[in-house]
């Protein structure tokens, strides 16, 4: 018996919006006995499960069609041509496209020119799974080139949705009853400049809250720490929907090292930023993606990024031993972290995150929040915190709960 395409997904979020798009495509295309591969390519490790997954599928599945795309197909076609258990290569901006799916193609191998793409469509989504909360692409690629990052060449530029597109997006989601979207892109701070008026980021989220007043929460993703502007510290300062919760690119807390990354901020930046983003809502909580042995990465700094962690009362973090991308000018640096180093500083910044995870439990504790339940009785509050809900709930309900004792890793959250 034929059944639905199947996808497999690695990588951000952006990624996780992406397939859903694709398997709307492919599912109104009518492909059946199909398993779609969504690939990432910010680390060689993300590349080696995506291969390994591969091979295990065309093992228990040898009459599917396999087909590959995302961001490490995109940067390498060739090589993925090279595996014979792959029937198809699409390329990042092929694959969102509805006219793909469910054609026969003569070409193996379907990838463009991505420095070449201008435009970025919108892809509206009927519905996710998981009714709870919604992803929604506001932009996609990235003009700046950190020296240890390869996903541009797997984006392109940096494109922008249209803020009436978006608002009639969200509005969409809201009527098929979420009660959450989160904002993704690959540099969503980037936004604006290629659209008439050059609106920025914060302009865009302004507009958007306005013109559909009955979304309930908004979320955002990764931040660059210097590129917030005024509109967006405004929200931050004065509009309840947008949540309590930030997620910084970060990647590291030593200037030295930020410098050889080419990031565009420093050290005291970061802690500048999270300090402004606090007094104007104290109860703010951030997250962020750091890098651990980074070439020239010595102790000292190490210890600098620990300390800035501590600084910034980082809660929510995104670990990553740093991996050599070919192409990338970090992966030239002679003076490269052994690797056992780079893991070893991985696991020592994991077990700050706990601690540091354990202190904003402990200073939820007697407070009453609103969480979006979803699976197994499980929610976030506006902060992000995860909370065990001690009645059941339908998932997709916003309650108001009070949060009366940490239990494990979470905390225990009471209807009031």
């Amino acid at each position: 018996m034929s059944k639905d395409p199947e996808i497999v997904t690695f990588g951000c979020r952006l990624n996780t919006y992406e397939s859903e798009v694709m398997k709307k495509h492919a599912a109104d295309a009518g492909m059946k006995d199909a398993i779609i591969f969504n690939t990432c390519a910010v680390t060689k490790e993300a590349e080696r499960q995506a291969r390994q997954a591969i091979r295990k599928a065309r093992r228990e599945n040898p009459n599917a069609k396999i087909i590959v795309t995302g961001c490490a197909s995109q940067i390498d076609p060739q090589g993925y041509a090279q595996m014979g258990e792959i029937d198809q290569i699409i390329g990042n901006d092929l694959k969102l496209k509805a006219e793909t799916w469910g054609i026969r193609h003569n070409d193996r191998v379907l990838v463009n020119d991505i420095m070449s793409v201008t435009e970025t469509a919108s892809h509206l989504i009927e519905g996710f799974d998981d009714k709870t909360r919604a992803f929604l692409q506001v932009q996609n690629g990235c003009d700046h080139r950190c020296t240890f990052c390869i996903i541009p060449y797997g984006r392109g530029p940096s494109r922008s949705v249209p803020i009436g597109v978006i608002a009639e997006q969200v509005r969409t989601l809201v009527e098929q009853g979420y009660k959450e979207v989160v904002f993704t892109g690959v540099d969503v701070t980037s936004y604006g400049p290629d659209l008439p008026g050059s609106p920025t980021f914060g302009q865009m989220i302004r507009r958007v809250l306005a013109l559909v007043p009955e979304l309930p929460r908004l979320r955002l993703s990764s931040l660059d720490p210097v590129e917030i502007d005024e509109d967006l510290w405004r929200l931050i300062a004065e509009e309840p929907r947008l949540m309590p919760h930030l997620h910084l690119s970060l990647q590291a807390g030593d200037d030295l090292i930020l410098k050889r990354m080419k990031r565009r901020h420093l050290r005291a930046d970061a802690i500048d930023m999270c300090q402004k983003a606090r007094d104007l809502r104290p109860e703010m909580e951030f997250g962020a993606d750091i890098i651990t042995g980074f070439p020239t990465e010595t102790e000292e700094m190490f210890q600098n990024t620990l300390a800035c962690v501590e600084e910034c009362d980082l809660t929510y973090l995104h670990v990553f031993p740093y991996s050599e991308r070919e192409g990338t000018p970090a992966a030239r640096i002679p003076d490269q972290v052994p690797v056992p180093e780079r893991k070893e500083r991985a696991k020592r910044l994991r077990e700050l995150g706990q601690k540091q995870h354990e202190k904003m439990l402990k200073r939820h504790v007697n407070k009453t929040v609103d969480v979006i339940v979803e699976k197994d009785n499980f929610g976030r509050a506006e902060t992000f915190a995860p909370v065990s809900v001690d009645e059941e709930l339908s998932t997709g309900t916003l309650a108001r709960l009070k949060l009366t004792s940490i239990n494990g890793d979470k905390l225990l959250g009471v209807a009031v």
